[in-house]
């Protein structure tokens, strides 16, 4: 009887520890979402920056423009973030890279992310340079890679060619970022050739928060991408009275006729989406005046403004402050942009003119 009583008794532990096993595997399978999750679009002008947190882990996808990099320094770190788990530079634009020296630098960062295209720019040498000091290490994107943060995951949707020629916006990271039931999409300033190359991969990208492309610029967020993802919600970062126009009226037109809301950072400052992986959660109303921007004059002042940067062999024509501006070939135009693109000069497609 003591026999079958001890034997008995151990069974019953045995069936208590796989239960308590069974329980921990079920819990930690049904976790994902549990964790809150915060996006903060910061609000750096005409630029990008957008915080990621869940639970402890931390990402920052982007880091505004050159004179940005201590403001977005100083913001993630008010939000209690000392080292980040990933930091992705899009592309090497500046209003996308420019401060990334100073997040490199300040931060200790476990992953940093960066398409395989290089620009010969001071902003770009910087980052550059920035990451060599700290010998970080980068890692390229691959479309379909899938990394983890805390119950939070994405993955890599762009780029999808190793070569966009000179078309640097092309060349932007790309991600579906998921936490419980819901999902993100973020392109970078991926134009509607990369958008295409997108929604050819197959990855189902529909999801309920769309970072807009390119600012809100019309040559991003095609009908048929933001159709793809389908979003409840849109985010556009960009600067008030920005020189370019940003968000276009052709890339608001879209979202309306869709029904979607949309926050700017222009008009509302920051913006931060909270999720408890079944519902989000903004620090704001939706924006009611789908006003689109108005591009304002720059370039040399005097008694004629150059209002354009022509390059003559090309055909291609550029807004004064273009990273891009022709070194040779180049005519200086005080015409209007109708009378250019009359003389069969396309306008560039990174800085919009």
């Amino acid at each position: 009887m003591k026999k079958f009583l001890s034997v008995f008794s151990a069974f019953l532990v045995i069936v208590a520890l796989c239960g308590c096993a069974l329980g921990a595997e079920s819990q930690a399978g049904g976790t994902e979402g549990t964790d809150g999750l915060e996006i903060h679009f910061i609000d750096v002008g005409q630029g990008d920056a957008t915080l990621i947190k869940c639970g402890d882990k931390a990402m920052l996808i982007d880091a505004g423009e050159n004179d940005k990099g201590v403001l977005v320094q100083n913001y993630i770190s008010k939000q209690g973030v000392k080292a980040l788990d990933y930091f992705i530079v899009t592309h090497p634009h500046s209003d996308h890279c420019g401060g990334a020296d100073v997040i490199i630098t300040k931060f200790k960062i476990d992953t940093v992310i960066m398409p395989g295209y290089a620009r010969d720019t001071a902003t770009y040498r910087d980052v550059i340079q920035a990451l060599d000091y700290k010998q970080y290490k980068v890692t390229k994107p691959v479309v379909g890679d899938v990394y983890r943060l805390g119950d939070a995951k994405f993955t890599i949707i762009a780029p999808n060619k190793e070569d966009y020629g000179d078309e640097a916006n092309n060349y932007s990271v790309g991600i579906l970022l998921e936490h419980g039931e819901k999902k993100f999409v973020f392109t970078g300033d991926a134009e509607e050739e990369a958008e295409g190359d997108i929604l050819a991969n197959k990855i189902t990208i529909s999801a309920d928060v769309l970072k807009t492309g390119h600012h809100g610029s019309r040559t991003s967020s095609s009908e048929d991408f933001v159709q793809a993802v389908d979003p409840e919600y849109a985010v556009i970062s960009c600067g008030e009275d920005n020189e370019y126009g940003h968000p276009h009226a052709a890339t608001l037109n879209t979202l309306r006729a869709m029904g979607i809301k949309v926050f700017r950072t222009d008009e509302q400052g920051s913006i931060i989406a909270t999720s408890d992986g079944k519902q989000i959660t903004w620090n704001a109303a939706p924006s009611d005046t789908w006003k689109a921007g108005e591009p304002t004059k720059s370039g040399n002042k005097g008694s004629q403004e150059i209002t354009y940067v022509l390059n003559v062999k090309s055909k291609k024509f550029h807004r004064p402050s273009c990273e891009s501006l022709p070194k040779e070939n180049r005519s200086d135009s005080i015409q209007s942009r109708e009378e250019i693109i009359a003389q069969g000069y396309v306008p560039c497609k990174g800085c919009n003119p």
